[in-house]
């Protein structure tokens, strides 16, 4: 019975695995053989800046935008747990944006912050904010948080469905009994709401943390990595190295080299939110 569930494993996930790891010790490019270089590709790409800069955006990047996804998922929910009028249909409409493809959401966000036809200058000259169009993606001032909204725009309605099925299951005799004793609606948020969705906040945020990490969508097709590397995460590095380049260990290395960047960073946020319930 396990059999056909091991196979696709193998196949899907720990060969590909493997053999990343396998080409980050070879030089190999499209069309030519592999030739055995040892540790090589990692001491050439860690001496690259785009490399670092690569570390840097891919932990901002990260960071913030879980965190912005967060913050936005729980204001949702808890508005969403009230009794408001047409509430099933903002429950429903709130799935819209994290079931649309990716390169409808991110090339409409491209549209958006069009300095010439976008609509966010239109709006920002309209209200006076501005007297000559923003390039938002063409500058690196902002080009790094004009991706992270849009991303968070598309990811936050997971973080918000998930906190709300979590709030469904808490019993409303709690909230009752702390009404009694006075409790404030922060009070009652702080004391029941969140300790009730300790492990949906974990699992929530583990996920969330491991995609954006990996994100590659929001990058190539809002900014392409630039301006002048502003913007390129791993992600964009291994695809700039390996489906541009042609430089196939170079670009395994590079994926090597982030894993256990990713590993550290996983486990920091299961770490924190273990202590957190544990408290």
């Amino acid at each position: 019975l396990l059999t056909p569930a091991l196979l696709i494993l193998l196949v899907l996930v720990v060969y590909p695995f493997l053999y990343a790891i396998w080409l980050g010790f070879f030089d190999k490019a499209v069309g030519t053989a592999a030739k055995f270089v040892g540790l090589a590709n990692f001491r050439y790409v860690i001496t690259w800046p785009q490399f670092t800069a690569a570390l840097a955006n891919t932990a901002i990047f990260t960071i913030v935008a879980v965190a912005v996804k967060f913050v936005l998922g729980m204001g949702v929910a808890v508005v969403l747990n009230q009794h408001i009028r047409g509430r099933n249909f903002f429950r429903a409409f709130l799935l819209l944006p994290w079931v649309m493809p990716a390169f409808v959401v991110y090339l409409t966000w491209r549209w958006l912050y069009d300095p010439l036809m976008g609509l966010l200058n239109y709006a920002l000259f309209d209200l006076g904010l501005i007297t000559r169009p923003i390039a938002f993606l063409s500058t690196k001032e902002t080009a790094m948080i004009s991706v992270i909204i849009a991303h968070a725009w598309r990811g936050f309605p997971f973080f918000a469905i998930s906190f709300l099925a979590g709030m469904q299951t808490v019993p409303p005799e709690l909230y009752e009994a702390a009404q009694v004793d006075g409790a404030s609606r922060w009070q009652q948020f702080r004391y029941i709401t969140l300790p009730s969705l300790y492990h949906i906040i974990g699992v929530v945020l583990l996920l969330s943390t491991i995609w954006t990490a990996n994100a590659f969508e929001p990058v190539y097709l809002l900014t392409g990595g630039g301006p002048s590397d502003a913007t390129t995460v791993y992600t964009m590095l291994v695809y700039l190295v390996g489906m541009i380049n042609m430089r196939l260990g170079e670009a395994a290395a590079v994926s090597v080299l982030f894993l256990p960047l990713l590993i550290g960073l996983v486990m920091v946020v299961t770490g924190l939110l273990q202590r957190r319930g544990e408290a």
